[in-house]
């Protein structure tokens, strides 16, 4: 007997299966939270020299604010005093006539900065300076939290397969709970960088662990729009950030506050793990004929869990990564999976919408994946998504781009498809591989994914080769892993391969 004819002959989709979407919903609404956490605490304010050493003998005292600056900071072209340069000596004559303060010697700044908190009470280039020559590294927090994501989603995919998914998933919450909590606390930026890419590696873990068992204990009849329930918690997510961004506006609070579910859902964790052993020993207010069935429904599970790691464990075997390109359609799907993920990620790039527009907008593009997921299938559902996502990209390159309003309505579009894409790779490879080796399957995925992450910014960085070059690499990207796609396998309405010989056999 087959996993899902157990699962079938026990009722399919029922309470059990539900619970188990409602707990990891917990933990998963902290996944946006941290992934995009770095649009907020690494913004940088309004900034210009500290001109306390121009003061130093009290000659501005009885100056205005504003004359304070006119004669200590040089003013851009805008009016607006520079952000990273400061006269070395105060200039008085500004304040009688129009001569350029671009023409007077400037020097950096020697004390330090004064930042606007208007917006933000506090953020990391004001904690730590991350300013003038050493803004880049704002924008490195990021790469180094998506690099601990990247790593993490090989080790967890490995580690997943070989000590089960919900040991692993505690893990996952203990170390981002750990490294999260660490990082708001940190006295330096070494160690905040530190801390994030570990907090990254925990944060995939759960990702990864929880897609899987949601589609793993869920029947063919109900995996599609079990795999999507659990996607709606990303979309509404990046719409609650804002507004806890906004009001929590000190990094080192944000940073806690986004943490937090993760200490519900060790609790949570533990809890669910106490009502099945009461459930199945019978050991709770359960009725008798509960009992039973839940026995039975156990007993059955195990013993058909046991004859699939009879029939594919032979010899104490464990599986690793290697296995993925041990045959030949292993490695065809590894591949073919691979180029699809990593297009994913290219398409976040729109200067023109609020996140709470990008977030709104996944909600009807993931209602519109679930029909094309039942309807069309997962081959043509993942094509399709990818090829118009490419198709608006390139029609952008073709508007001009002072015509904003027809340019956003097809950048919603994108994104649209873009999250419906993404929607579609991670229901669609967790069916494609087999159940000994389907975390590795997804961890390699997701790792390969990352790498679009990192690739990303630095493709952008090409417009100054050619303006359009980065729109149409991503067009060609999403256009080509699309085409690609139709050579996967189609898995609705299939049974989930649990052995390497299902994968290799016609299912």
């Amino acid at each position: 007997m087959k996993f899902e004819n157990l699962l079938a002959e026990v009722g399919g989709f029922g309470k059990y299966q539900i619970s188990i979407i409602a707990l990891l919903v917990i933990p998963r609404v902290t996944l946006p939270f941290h992934f995009l956490l770095n649009n907020f605490i690494a913004a940088i304010p309004s900034h210009h020299c500290d001109i306390s050493s121009l003061d130093a003998d009290g000659i501005l005292g009885n100056l205005s604010q504003e004359e304070r600056l006119t004669v200590s900071i040089p003013a851009q072209e805008d009016g607006s005093p520079a952000s990273c340069h400061m006269f070395s000596q105060p200039q008085f004559n500004l304040l009688t006539n129009s001569t350029s303060s671009t023409e007077l010697p400037v020097v950096e700044c020697q004390n330090g900065w004064e930042y606007d908190n208007s917006t933000f009470k506090s953020a990391l280039a004001t904690e730590f300076e991350l300013v003038c020559d050493r803004k880049g590294l704002n924008k490195a927090t990021a790469t180094i939290f998506f690099v601990g994501v990247m790593l993490g989603a090989a080790i967890f995919g490995w580690l997943s397969d070989r000590y089960g998914r919900k040991r692993m998933l505690m893990v996952s919450y203990l170390i981002a709970i750990l490294f999260g909590v660490a990082s708001a606390l940190s006295q330096s930026f070494i160690m905040f960088a530190i801390m994030r890419f570990f907090t990254g590696m925990g944060l995939t873990g759960i990702s990864i662990i929880s897609i899987v068992l949601c589609v793993e204990w869920a029947d063919i009849e109900h995996r599609t729009i079990a795999g999507v329930i659990i996607s709606f918690d990303w979309s509404l997510s990046t719409m609650i950030l804002p507004g806890i961004a906004y009001l929590v506006n000190d990094w080192r609070s944000l940073v806690i506050t986004v943490t937090a579910p993760l200490g519900l859902a060790v609790i949570t964790w533990r809890v669910s793990t106490m009502a099945h052993n009461q459930w199945a020993t019978g050991r709770g207010p359960f009725l008798p004929e509960q009992i039973h069935q839940t026995r039975a429904f156990w007993n059955m599970t195990f013993q058909t869990l046991a004859n699939i790691i009879i029939a594919e464990d032979r010899g104490d075997r464990k599986y690793s990564y290697l296995d993925l390109v041990r045959s030949s359609k292993m490695r065809k799907l590894a591949l073919l999976t691979g180029i699809t993920c990593l297009n994913i990620s290219g398409f976040g790039l729109n200067l023109y919408l609020t996140q709470f527009i990008f977030g709104a907008i996944e909600l009807p593009s993931k209602l519109v994946a679930y029909l094309c997921l039942d309807r069309l299938g997962r081959r043509y559902s993942q094509v399709g998504t990818l090829i118009t996502t490419g198709v608006c990209i390139g029609i952008t390159v073709l508007i001009p781009r002072d015509l904003w309003l027809p340019r956003t309505v097809i950048s919603v579009l994108g994104k649209g498809f873009s999250e419906a894409s993404f929607t579609c790779v991670f229901l669609y490879t967790t069916e494609l591989y087999p159940t000994v080796l389907r975390q590795n399957g997804l961890g390699y995925s997701s790792f390969v994914g990352r790498v679009g992450v990192s690739l990303a910014p630095l493709v952008s960085l090409l417009d100054a080769v050619w303006l359009p070059l980065p729109q149409v690499l991503f067009c060609t990207v999403a256009i080509s892993a699309g085409l690609l796609a139709l050579l996967l396998s189609e898995t609705h309405n299939v049974r989930l391969p649990e052995t390497i010989e299902d994968i290799e056999k016609t299912r």
